[in-house]
């Protein structure tokens, strides 16, 4: 299953990093962030579960830019 999402980045390094946080995440098959559009699409693995996984991911991304906003 695939959702995308509205995220907050200052910068294109930063959302690089950010991209790369997401992928590590458990539950995520693969994440991509156009900081372009400020958008972040995430496909996550079979049986997991969206909004759990989503948590997880925000966790991570703040560790990268703790200012960072994705709306869940």
């Amino acid at each position: 299953m695939k959702k995308t999402y509205k995220i907050e980045v200052d910068c294109a390094n930063c959302a690089n990093l950010m991209e790369d946080a997401a992928c590590k995440t458990a539950g995520v098959a693969a994440a991509t962030i156009n900081f372009m559009t400020q958008k972040m699409i995430v496909e996550f693995a079979d049986g997991q579960d969206p909004n759990s996984v989503m948590q997880d991911v925000l966790k991570a991304c703040k560790k990268v830019e703790p200012d960072c906003e994705i709306e869940l």
